[in-house]
């Protein structure tokens, strides 16, 4: 929670600055923006290949694993299609994308405010984190109530890192795995599935 504060705090500052006009005039915001985007897939890919324990893990779990990332894809891409059907001014590509953000606000909000501008860059930073934040509040009720499977579902890509101590924590050690595969497939998709939506068919 505390790191998501923090990427809270510093979008509020950015925002003030913003607002004030303390940002430098020489600076370009797209071309910083764009190389924070590069800056965060070379990350990610850094990330997916030293995870020496995801290929492993895998393969003793077998192809059913695969059913909680395409689950968790299909869900939150029902959902936010009924939820943008009644928000004005946000149409059903731009809400898809949103959604295909799986709680990794960092990267999708950057590829988002590339292709569609800032106001949706916004839009999907702060719905990202707000579904990072629900799931770190609502997990023991989740797990309890609706399944152990449930907490990994609404952690989407953060079950791998930000809220996998307070999944496991309540839905078990070996649940622990499943979150791990789940938001590793979930981050890789993020990029690929985001730019698919906003640019098909254009």
């Amino acid at each position: 929670m505390k790191s998501s504060l923090l990427i809270l705090a510093c979008f509020l500052a950015g925002l003030l600055g913003g607002a004030l006009g303390r940002v430098p005039a020489n600076w370009s915001i797209e071309t910083l923006t764009l190389a924070a985007l590069y800056a965060l897939l070379f990350l990610v890919g850094i990330g997916v290949g030293g995870s020496g324990g995801a290929w492993p893990m895998l393969r003793r779990a077998g192809a059913r694993i695969l059913l909680v990332p395409l689950g968790v894809v299909v869900g939150t891409l029902l959902g936010t299609a009924v939820v943008a059907a009644f928000l004005p001014g946000v149409g059903l590509r731009e809400g898809l994308a949103v959604g295909a953000g799986f709680g990794y606000y960092s990267l999708s909000s950057v590829i988002i405010g590339q292709l569609r501008g800032e106001m949706l860059g916004v839009v999907a930073l702060l719905a990202n984190i707000m579904r990072e934040m629900f799931t770190l509040l609502a997990t023991p009720l989740l797990a309890r109530r609706v399944g152990r499977l449930a907490p990994i579902a609404a952690g989407g890509a953060t079950a791998m890192d930000t809220t996998l101590p307070i999944i496991t924590r309540f839905s078990g050690n070996r649940y622990g795995v499943i979150a791990v595969f789940s938001g590793l497939a979930l981050t890789v998709l993020v990029p690929f599935l985001v730019t698919l939506i906003l640019t098909a068919g254009i």
